[in-house]
């Protein structure tokens, strides 16, 4: 019985690091995020650099946690909530390494576009508010995950619109730019890039939020994902009005 008990002591223990470890990279994941803002809102070149840089950290810890419930799932062989625990948190890791991809891609892009064009201050807010909604996002993403709560969560989920509206937006502000003048390309292309990774970020966060649903109720959700993405049609439509 105390050997019975001390395993499933140890077995909770090891699903408890692992949990842990997913707070920690989405820590890591929202702090880079939020970088990449602070260096585009404020033309900060360091930053940018270091953003950039920090990325690996984040990589790091992507492989640490599958190793570990590679290792968990091989020795323990879970069952019912403990399986979806080590599934979440795969799941959960792989979504984060991928925002910490696009906040790196968000700051590369910062460092060409604060060197080589003057962009204007209304685009650069707008970009930053569609940043802040997206961190916005994940912070409640992870809050969601930390309480194993699935209403917050769903919350997460049904908002993704917002995030895709504001995309709409700034997407059809920049097209105008370019087409009124096309000295403007080169920028407007960088932030065009810059606005569709923090959409794509978006994504993952919904992705995020779509695990926890099953990680607590143990049901996949099968409600259509709420998109309002209609930058194909804008682009279209303004092509057909030049002609």
């Amino acid at each position: 019985m105390k050997e019975q008990e001390h395993i499933v002591k140890s077995f909770e223990e090891e699903l408890e690091a692992i949990s842990t470890k997913i707070a920690q990279m989405g820590g890591m994941a929202e702090a880079q995020l939020a970088a990449a803002i602070d260096c585009m809102a404020r033309r900060d070149i360091a930053l940018a650099e270091r953003t950039v840089a920090e990325d690996r950290h984040i990589d790091d810890m992507e492989r640490e946690i599958e190793e570990d419930t590679v290792l968990l799932i091989g020795k323990r062989q879970p069952l019912a909530v403990d399986l979806r625990q080590t599934i979440s948190a795969l799941k959960i890791s792989t979504d984060l390494e991928r925002v910490g991809d696009l906040a790196k891609n968000i700051a590369k892009r910062s460092i060409v576009v604060i060197g080589d064009y003057e962009t204007p201050a209304r685009l650069m807010q707008g970009l930053s508010r569609m940043g802040r909604l997206a961190q916005g996002q994940l912070k409640s993403v992870l809050d969601a995950y930390a309480n194993r709560n699935a209403e917050e969560a769903l919350h997460v989920w049904r908002s993704d619109a917002e995030i895709d509206e504001m995309y709409n937006s700034i997407f059809r502000e920049l097209l105008t730019y370019m087409m009124e003048d096309p000295r403007t390309i080169g920028a407007c292309t960088h932030l065009l890039f810059i606005a569709k990774n923090f959409e794509r970020i978006g994504d993952h966060t919904t992705n995020i939020a779509e695990t926890i649903s099953y990680l607590v109720t143990g049901e996949m959700l099968v409600d259509e994902r709420p998109k309002s993405d209609q930058t194909t049609t804008t682009a279209l439509s303004a092509l057909r009005e030049n002609k």
